[in-house]
């Protein structure tokens, strides 16, 4: 077991930015967090930080892919080209994401997802899939293949429940029938139900709290706000999502899909201990702009992807990010006047709690040596999985 001192940076722990200090590791798991000036055996191998900073690794808890790969793909290489890419941008665990498709595709995601993650040595760590669909107002699509869009069956949800131990979340409209009862259930089996693609109004997202509905899927994008019937304002899923506690939110802070206003909007309502920031990136992510497809190379829909984000074919929508997490830390840094340590905490302490991983997003000892350092812009340039560097 390798034992190492990481010297000569700033650490940035949940609360603060602390200099002066020095933090050990053995083998895979954070030792020791001790001021800098205290002796250290000569059997610890001293890595200096040059200055830099050492930060907690991210955890994306939405991405479809990266490096030219989605995980519709449903090839085993397709999910190690997607982690090795988010781990070059300092991505140490994510959930792969699936888009809504076909009963027999996604039990074929399945089956890569556990292959890849037995292979998975070099790259982003798989905590568990996230299935982004198929129970979504038609009205609220997206960039989703409408002809997969469905309400929740129970008979056809607990197949996929049966089939795979993986799923850690799903996204869903809770308005649709059957949907608060598909909440329930997953909560029950201790999967994270999350609202999304949804027509919901304040008092049905309240109403799907109450039945297991925690979670709020890329904030804004895709759910109604207050708005007008029949001349009378009605509040909706995202006034709920800010206005009660018991709601944690995901933002895409690309850039694109929020500006700066709605950026600080939303941090001042829920602040960094509720928001975790994901990419939803999609295949272009890591990859130069242009055209692209998302979803399955065979049955996915042509994008382009330009100015930073991937649209769709009309130019009038986006269809998903090309975003890394280092960009939505700096973009939350320099566009949101958010602290870097709590930037950095909306990118690794708050998803690991959201996603029940208590020994992955901090700083501290005993939890696992998943680091990433950055450079004063906050640029990655070491990522450290495992206790090991990626590089």
């Amino acid at each position: 077991m390798e034992k190492k001192v990481y010297k000569n940076g700033s650490l940035i722990l949940r609360d603060r930015i602390a200099d002066g200090m020095a933090l050990l590791t053995h083998g895979d798991t954070i030792a020791a967090i001790v001021p800098e000036n205290t002796p250290v055996s000569p059997d610890y191998r001293v890595v200096d930080l040059g200055g830099q900073y050492l930060a907690p690794g991210f955890i994306d808890l939405h991405t479809h892919g990266a490096g030219g790969a989605d995980f519709m793909d449903a090839d085993p290489e397709a999910f190690l080209t997607a982690a090795r890419v988010h781990a070059l941008h300092g991505t140490t665990a994510l959930c792969p994401t699936t888009l809504s498709g076909e009963f027999d595709e996604t039990m074929r995601v399945f089956a890569a997802y556990a292959e890849a993650k037995k292979r998975n040595t070099c790259g982003a760590r798989f905590i568990g899939l996230h299935l982004e669909g198929p129970y979504f107002a038609m009205s609220q699509k997206g960039a989703q293949d409408p002809q997969y869009i469905r309400p929740p069956v129970r008979a056809e949800y607990e197949r996929f429940l049966d089939a795979c131990g993986d799923i850690v979340r799903w996204s869903a409209a809770p308005e649709l029938p059957g949907a608060m009862a598909f909440g329930r259930n997953l909560a029950d089996r201790g999967i994270l139900p999350s609202i999304a693609h949804t027509d919901a109004d304040f008092d049905t997202a309240a109403e799907a709290l109450a039945n297991g509905y925690t979670h709020v899927t890329h904030l804004y994008s895709c759910m109604p706000g207050v708005h007008r019937v029949n001349a009378y304002r009605v509040a909706g899923a995202v006034e709920a999502a800010l206005y009660y506690d018991g709601f944690t939110v995901e933002i895409i802070a690309d850039g694109c899909h929020l500006p700066a206003s709605l950026l600080k909007f939303i941090y001042k309502c829920k602040g960094a201990e509720r928001i975790a920031l994901v990419t939803d990136s999609m295949r272009g992510a890591g990859m130069p702009e242009g055209e692209s497809i998302l979803g399955s190379k065979t049955r996915g829909m042509a994008v382009s992807i330009h100015d930073g984000v991937a649209w769709l074919p009309s130019g009038d929508a986006f269809a998903g990010s090309v975003a890394t997490m280092d960009r939505l830390v700096r973009n939350m840094v320099t566009l949101a006047d958010v602290p870097l340590y709590e930037a950095v905490k909306m990118a690794s302490a708050t998803p690991a709690k959201i996603i029940g991983q208590r020994k992955k997003g901090i700083l501290a000892p005993g939890m696992d040596a998943d680091m990433v350092v950055l450079d004063q812009t906050l640029h990655v340039t070491d990522t450290i999985i495992g206790g090991d560097s990626i590089r």
